[in-house]
């Protein structure tokens, strides 16, 4: 199996902006909404649900992000 990811790198990139521009957003109010439903947490377990969720929207799009930030690796 190649280590090389499924998605090329142009494509990579445009996901990531997507990612990051309309669906980190969008996560965010949806977890704030849902601390909200709620009774205020005292504001140490509001931190830490806070900074878990930080972590966890990222997890699932990491192949999206490996290398964006790096030099085309097909330029020539």
């Amino acid at each position: 199996m190649s280590d090389r990811p499924t998605l090329s790198y142009k494509a990579r990139r445009r996901w990531s902006l997507v990612i990051l521009l309309v669906g980190l957003p969008l996560y965010v109010v949806a977890a704030v909404t849902v601390v909200n439903w709620f009774d205020r947490p005292p504001l140490w377990l509001e931190f830490v649900i806070y900074v878990a969720l930080g972590i966890v929207w990222a997890l699932p799009f990491k192949f999206v992000f490996k290398g964006v930030g790096q030099a085309d690796p097909d330029a020539k």
